[in-house]
């Protein structure tokens, strides 16, 4: 007997950081063309391997995606959401840009943006809630 149902999708727990600049910028990058989701936007980060903390993840992503160092600040928000291919898991933190010039290691194309601007670049469906909660956070 087989079974169809989503428990048997892959799921991935994602560290993700929403890095500010001192001009109260976002960084954001372009996915590699290849692969599922390439050539979308979205904000920075990567799975968690064993016996890290998130915070650790992130850092390690950060450091080995865009070669920057950052502080992890306050948790955002946690987004679980399930694609056709994926269940993930985003736990997403503001952080902070402390060292260095982001470079495109793991990615395409960098880029900082204002957060009014987020909406001209196509994201994966999960990241619209990050996108969203930051809105909130800026209204309140």
């Amino acid at each position: 007997m087989s079974t169809t149902s989503s428990s048997c999708q892959p799921h991935k727990i994602i560290g993700v950081a929403v890095i500010w600049n001192q001009h109260q910028q976002i960084l954001i990058d372009r996915r590699l063309p290849q692969g599922v989701m390439g050539g979308l936007w979205e904000f920075p980060g990567g799975k968690i391997e064993p016996g890290e903390t998130i915070e650790e993840c992130i850092k390690r992503e950060i450091k080995e995606e865009l070669a920057i160092e950052i502080a992890v600040g306050e948790h955002l928000i946690t987004i679980d959401h399930t694609y056709t291919h994926l269940r993930v898991t985003l736990m997403v933190y503001h952080c902070r840009l402390i060292m260095g010039i982001p470079q495109t290691i793991g990615c395409d194309e960098i880029c900082w943006v204002d957060l009014d601007d987020l909406e001209k670049f196509t994201f994966p469906e999960a990241n619209s809630q990050i996108i969203a909660a930051l809105r909130r956070e800026v209204r309140n």
